[in-house]
């Protein structure tokens, strides 16, 4: 299992290296062979299972995955997130991951951990957030990182559109359930920054939620908060 989970993670890092800005990511990462983890039904704050219907449009959600103390921002974009029609991954199976899920293809997940100085939503502060309107500082419709000013785009795989992020966000492999609508995270797609993550903030989070705690595996649900409940303040830039 380990090296199978090795193997996977140098098939991904070997893949990303080779993405430019404008590679198309929905296509490249449906390519990559994903880092599956557990099936994990998503939530509202009351337990019940929630539906692609109950997210509001272009809004900031959170919520964990797949590691207790790894946030991640989910959202109904304005738009759908497609991959092109024939495409395979590396090792000539189907994709398993498809863009955006639900019934209009609009619903994404990714990764909250910024891919230059890792900042990440705490219950404080989020410096990090989907801003659906332009401001001084960026376009629309994009991730923005006020730490760092890292600029992503959720509706082409989280690609870096500026700033200093050397890499996309990590994706989140979603599934949908057509039957009641709802939504299950699998796994991550991409290079993530789980490990520096743990090392950076490894004091924070161990007192946040003890160390064994923190990097334990989410399993059956996970809550979704939006963000704006999540944490005291939203930084806009």
């Amino acid at each position: 299992m380990r090296r199978r989970r090795f193997l996977s993670r140098c098939a991904l890092l070997g893949g990303a290296a080779t993405l430019g800005p404008l590679a198309g990511l929905p296509a490249a990462w449906a390519e990559q062979t994903p880092r599956l983890f557990a099936r994990t039904r998503l939530t509202d704050v009351h337990g019940r299972p929630l539906r692609a219907a109950d997210l509001a449009p272009e809004t900031n959600y959170v919520f964990q995955y797949p590691f207790a103390a790894t946030p991640c921002l989910l959202l109904k974009l304005a738009r759908p997130v497609t991959v092109p029609a024939g495409t395979r991954r590396a090792d000539g199976d189907a994709p398993a991951w498809q863009g955006g899920v639900g019934r209009d293809r609009n619903v994404v997940a990714f990764s909250a951990i910024c891919a230059h100085k890792l900042a990440y939503p705490t219950r404080e502060v989020s410096f990090i957030r989907y801003q659906p309107e332009k401001s001084a500082t960026s376009a629309a419709r994009v991730i923005h990182c006020c730490a760092d000013h890292s600029v992503y785009d959720p509706a082409d795989g989280a690609r870096v559109l500026s700033g200093p992020a050397p890499q996309p966000l990590a994706g989140i492999l979603l599934e949908h359930d057509a039957a009641d609508d709802g939504l299950y995270a699998l796994g991550t797609v991409g290079p993530d920054q789980f490990a520096a993550f743990f090392d950076k903030y490894r004091v924070r989070l161990s007192l946040e939620y003890g160390e064994s705690r923190a990097r334990s595996a989410v399993a059956a649900t996970s809550i979704v908060r939006e963000l704006s409940s999540y944490c005291r303040t939203t930084i806009q830039c």
